[in-house]
């Protein structure tokens, strides 16, 4: 009894490994060629395998779970129909099969007929099955829809495999399938167009010196580390920016209101303490905007913070700093303001240490202290996204079908597309603009 080898196939993506996610069959189960045996899971989607071999399951040699890499035996099967000892997903030297133009689907993985489930009841006239025939699941396809058995057929592949012309060729009616029939391509896979070489780069020559008309700024200190930081974070966060203008006139009453309490007679309220309220709000309701993409010896991870160290982009004479305030999720309106207050002056100031800038976990930068409507900034390293604040300003708005002036802001922001897709930084944007809009939402 013969012992067929199931090595992991190209599925038709080019890829290089997959991760096997279900075993759909159990050793000692028997199976049919086209039965499902396992459903894997590559970089673009989730794909079943059938069998190319009918006979009973040996060993499982790949479980749920793991990552794989393509040509790796993942499943052996005794007995029954196949190609004796065969390498299905490899060539006879060990290497991925050869590809035609059309794809990179694995020459002679699948068989005639559709891949069936082993739930599925067997189709009542199936085509007689060319087993030990080498041809793509297409090819295969198109001889059942002509009624060609493989088995007859001569291949002219150059890998001893039935091509699309061979089926066709047989079926002797190839006049009858012009809709199926496409232009013949070029023998040359490839088309080099020579471009001229570009010139010999000659040394970069000094810079010359400084005149009476220019100035020129050693780059050091939190300028140098600014540079650094936010060319790293450019060139290694794949970034993605939105932003919405709302109506921020509610906000601006509740700030009016809040002036004017006893409460906060001696703290420092502005717009900023509601926006930032707003931000912690909608980062409870969107954790992966306040993740982190990490990159670890056993590879990246996402690292998510259920905390919120918030950041504050401030402008200093020593340059930009990002001072964070630490665990902010756990402060009340009054305790934010406090802590905006200090952060603001401990900045201005210049007292700010590396212990404030550091461990934070998303930040906002306010440009419209500048008199900016919105921006596209760049992420502070170590974190997945940055909120801009535009400044308010009375504009002609829609309220109930009529034209008033309001108060209206635009919140923008920048974000890391590997950490959070669109949806979830569409939806924090909008929950930020909803506080804004209706302040009240922060009572939930």
């Amino acid at each position: 009894m013969s012992t067929q080898t199931f090595h992991l196939p190209d599925v038709g993506e080019g890829l290089t490994e997959a991760e096997i996610v279900q075993w759909r069959v159990a050793p000692g189960d028997a199976v049919d060629v086209n039965d499902v045996l396992v459903e894997i899971e590559t970089a673009k989607s989730l794909v079943e395998l059938p069998s190319p071999f009918s006979g009973t399951v040996g060993d499982i040699l790949a479980t749920e779970g793991t990552t794989v890499e393509v040509g790796a035996a993942i499943i052996t099967i005794a007995g029954g129909e196949g190609q004796p000892d065969a390498d299905i997903g490899r060539s006879e030297h060990g290497e991925k099969p050869a590809e035609e133009p059309g794809g990179s689907v694995l020459v002679g993985y699948g068989t005639g007929g559709e891949v069936k489930s082993r739930r599925r009841k067997p189709a009542e006239k199936p085509v007689t099955r060319a087993v030990g025939v080498v041809a793509k699941p297409p090819i295969r396809k198109l001889a059942r829809d002509l009624g060609v058995d493989l088995a007859d057929v001569s291949p002219s592949g150059t890998a001893g495999e039935v091509t699309r012309e061979d089926v066709v060729r047989h079926a002797e009616q190839a006049s009858v399938f012009r809709n199926i029939a496409t232009p013949e391509l070029p023998e040359e896979r490839e088309l080099s167009i020579p471009v001229a070489a570009p010139a010999a780069s000659a040394p970069a020559p000094a810079a010359p010196q400084a005149d009476a008309r220019e100035e020129a700024i050693t780059v050091k200190g939190v300028r140098k580390a600014t540079a650094n930081a936010m060319t790293s974070s450019a060139y290694t966060a794949p970034h993605v920016s939105v932003w919405t203008d709302v109506d921020a006139t509610r906000t601006m009453e509740l700030v009016k209101r809040l002036k004017a309490s006893p409460d906060f007679a001696d703290v420092k309220i502005s717009p900023l303490l509601i926006f930032s309220r707003a931000v912690i709000w909608a980062l409870r309701r969107t954790p992966m905007i306040n993740a982190a993409w990490v990159e670890t010896e056993n590879g990246a991870e996402i690292r998510v913070r259920h905390y919120v160290n918030l950041g504050i982009a401030a402008a200093t004479p020593r340059g930009l700093l990002v001072p964070n305030i630490k665990d902010a999720q756990d402060l009340n309106m009054r305790g934010l303001a406090r802590a905006l207050e200090k952060l603001t002056t401990t900045a201005r100031d210049g007292k700010t240490t590396p212990a404030d800038q550091q461990g934070g976990t998303f930040t906002i930068t306010n440009i419209g202290v500048f008199g900016m409507d919105a921006g596209t900034p760049i992420i502070n390293p170590g974190e997945s996204g940055i909120i801009a604040m535009g400044t308010i300003r009375q504009k002609p708005w829609v309220v109930d079908g009529e034209v008033r002036p309001r108060f209206v802001t635009t919140v923008s922001g920048s974000f890391d597309h590997r950490v959070i897709d669109g949806d979830g930084i569409s939806r924090f944007i909008a929950d930020v603009a909803s506080v804004l809009e209706e302040p009240a939402l922060l009572l939930d």
